[in-house]
């Protein structure tokens, strides 16, 4: 059974940092794109951040851009998202998912997360 498990959220004051983890496990994920996506209340869900199955290419939101990094370590199935300079509109539950089967930015995406829920206050 696939899964990928989120880890790192938490409350942190606006201009602090935060540093989120998501696990693969039951299968290799080493070929496959990944993605981080969050949802704040009342909104839907949208994305954050991508990165190749290379590490060759990565892409952001322009709500992140400068702020947030995504990465990878194949050995460890593991992909990160280090976000610096946290706002309070950054409060969300953060998603992770793998393998896009559609534009990247979308929510086409064959694996998702649980989630892990960030707040930032003010």
């Amino acid at each position: 059974q696939v899964q990928l498990v989120e880890s790192g959220g938490g409350l942190v004051q606006a201009g602090g940092s935060l540093r989120l983890s998501c696990v693969a496990s039951g299968r290799t994920f080493r070929s496959d794109a990944m993605g981080w996506f969050r949802q704040a209340p009342g909104k839907e869900r949208e994305f954050v951040a991508f990165i190749s199955w290379s590490i060759s290419s990565t892409y952001y939101a322009d709500s992140v851009k400068g702020r947030f990094t995504i990465s990878r370590d194949n050995a460890k199935n593991t992909v990160y998202l280090q976000m610096n300079s946290l706002k309070p509109e950054d409060t969300a539950v953060y998603y992770c998912a793998a393998r896009p089967w559609g534009r990247y930015y979308r929510n086409e995406y064959e694996y998702w997360g649980q989630g892990t829920q960030v707040t930032v206050s003010s």
